[in-house]
Order: C-alpha cells, then sequence, then structure tokens
C-alpha cells in the first residue's frame, strides 16, 4: 500500500475549485518546417483556446524563447517535451507536416494519453 502524498484538504480544494476537471494538454504541432515564428504563434493560439475551455495548455513551442536565451542542441529539446508528454492528460495535434509531432502522438497512443485532432473536439468544462 502506498501513502497518499496529497493532503487530503488539498484534494478537497481541488475539487470545489474545478481543478479535478481540467486537462493539462499538450500541444503537438510543426515546429521547424516552414515559419518557425508563425508556427509558435498557432501553438500559443491554441493554447489560448484551450485555456478559454476551462483546461491547461502546454505549449513546447515556448521553448523557443529559452532556446534564444540559452541554445541546446535540438535533441535536448525533444528530450525535454518526450520527458513530459508522459504527465499529460491529453494531447491536441495541430495540422501540418511535422516528424515530431507525429512521433509525439505515436508516444501518446502508446501510453494511453487520449488525442484530440481539432480543437472543436475538446469540451469545455461547465463553470
Amino acid at each position: 500500500m502506498t501513502a497518499n502524498l496529497i493532503p487530503e484538504w488539498l484534494l478537497e480544494f481541488e475539487r470545489e475549485a474545478g481543478y479535478a476537471q481540467r486537462k493539462v494538454i499538450y500541444i503537438s504541432a510543426p515546429y521547424t518546417l516552414g515559419d518557425t515564428a508563425e508556427n509558435v504563434r498557432n501553438a500559443c493560439l491554441a493554447g489560448d483556446e484551450i485555456l478559454r475551455k476551462g483546461h491547461i495548455a502546454f505549449v513546447p513551442h515556448l521553448m523557443h524563447l529559452w532556446h534564444l536565451i540559452s541554445p541546446k542542441p535540438h535533441q535536448d529539446w525533444i528530450d525535454i517535451d518526450l520527458a513530459l508528454l508522459p504527465r499529460m492528460d491529453a494531447v491536441l495535434r495541430l495540422p501540418g507536416i511535422s516528424r515530431g509531432a507525429d512521433n509525439e502522438v505515436a508516444l501518446a497512443k502508446a501510453l494511453g494519453i487520449k488525442v484530440y485532432y481539432s480543437l472543436g473536439e475538446i469540451k469545455g468544462i461547465v463553470q
């Protein structure tokens, strides 16, 4: 038997605040092919829509800014993204050609993580 590391009062707070209903959704989309700035913008706009629906968006494209400040090999960024993906509740795959995004979707499916292919598939939380 494992110990519950989350105090009951915190679980109750999350239930009352509606956090238990919120999903953390990973945005999987093209980054390097095409206009990188436009790809980052598209991922952020999708993140805005996920927030409007009451969920939490994880936008790995925002690592772009970190890379501009402290460049690292491309594979390091991929490794970070793939380490975080298993902690997500769902993945949103935006349109466009991307071997990296396709690999993220394959990993999500292998882990049993729900994959959405449009923002319309993601249900909002009734508040």
